[in-house]
């Protein structure tokens, strides 16, 4: 098993602290071998319960995983200075440690992919991305999980906001939708009508009611979010405060001006086609928050 065969600034973050060890003379080789061992161990555990053992490549494909989920747990526990991650390593259960850390971080990262793993609860791709072949010019496993944890992060914020301020919040991850404009159509259609759950009903409603001045100021729209925000667990609320764009408040804005000349047009008596004409040339690019359904 090779745990180091490039530069170790362009490989899993494991080569990278073991050739520090080494480097700086505080890794012994008996301590290497004992490392090797463990991971060699936990490879063909891999192997045994999601590949065929007898299968020599498939059992180097394993070592491979292990080598990247190792790497992704010891960087969550220690952080990224091979200094302060050697001992971790270097402790009888380290790898050990660092396995089961990562694979609990893939784990809870791929919690809502819809998809059929070969890993049980750990995403196929995600895995796939974190794992350590030496043919890959750079490890970008770390990367990968952000990125993976990101999106969970928002399907969640998704989630949440579905179930506090729509009425109805069935929602499949593979809809793609944007947590920011979820949170903009609510946060419009409580302005609009006075907090009600979102309903499938706005471009039909808003004929019947006027237009506050007041809401189309940067300030008020900003209050109408936290308040909205307030009302969901603190730790979601801060996930949906960091994934929104600078524009957001200016996006609001213009939904609402977008808004009332949408309802001047319903005044005027204009007829469905000239509507969705209207809506299909302002309405459906870069309106944040302006629903997507057709229903007139």
């Amino acid at each position: 098993m090779q745990l180091a065969l490039r530069d170790p600034n362009q490989g899993p973050y494991l080569s990278k602290v073991i050739a520090y060890g080494q480097s700086e003379n505080t890794l012994s080789q008996e301590q290497l071998e004992q490392i090797k061992a463990k991971a060699i161990l936990m490879s063909l555990k891999l192997a045994d319960k999601f590949y065929n053992k007898h299968k020599v490549h498939l059992l180097e494909h394993a070592a491979h995983d292990v080598i990247g989920v190792v790497s992704i747990g010891l960087i969550a526990l220690t952080g990224q200075e091979p200094a302060t991650s050697l001992p971790l390593l270097q402790s009888p259960d380290g790898v050990l440690k660092c396995f089961q850390k990562g694979w609990s971080l893939l784990t809870h990262a791929s919690s809502l992919n819809t998809n059929k793993s070969l890993y049980g609860d750990v995403s196929e791709s995600l895995l796939e991305n974190v794992s350590s072949p030496p043919d890959m010019e750079e490890w970008l496993g770390w990367q990968s999980y952000q990125s993976a944890l990101t999106e969970h992060q928002r399907q969640q914020g998704i989630k949440a906001l579905l179930q506090a301020f729509y009425v109805t919040s069935d929602h499949d991850p593979l809809d793609c939708l944007n947590l920011e404009a979820v949170l903009a159509e609510a946060v419009i259609y409580r302005t609009l009508f006075a907090d009600r759950g979102v309903r499938q009903d706005l471009k039909k409603r808003l004929g019947k009611i006027e237009l506050d001045d007041a809401w189309f100021n940067g300030d008020y729209l900003m209050a109408q979010t936290e308040s909205a925000l307030s009302k969901l667990p603190q730790e979601l609320a801060e996930i949906i405060r960091q994934d929104l764009s600078k524009h957001y408040i200016q996006g609001l804005l213009r939904t609402l001006s977008f808004a009332k000349n949408y309802r001047e047009l319903q005044m005027q008596g204009a007829s469905i086609e000239k509507l969705e004409r209207f809506e299909q040339k302002e309405g459906l690019h870069g309106l944040l928050g302006w629903p997507l359904y057709l229903d007139l």
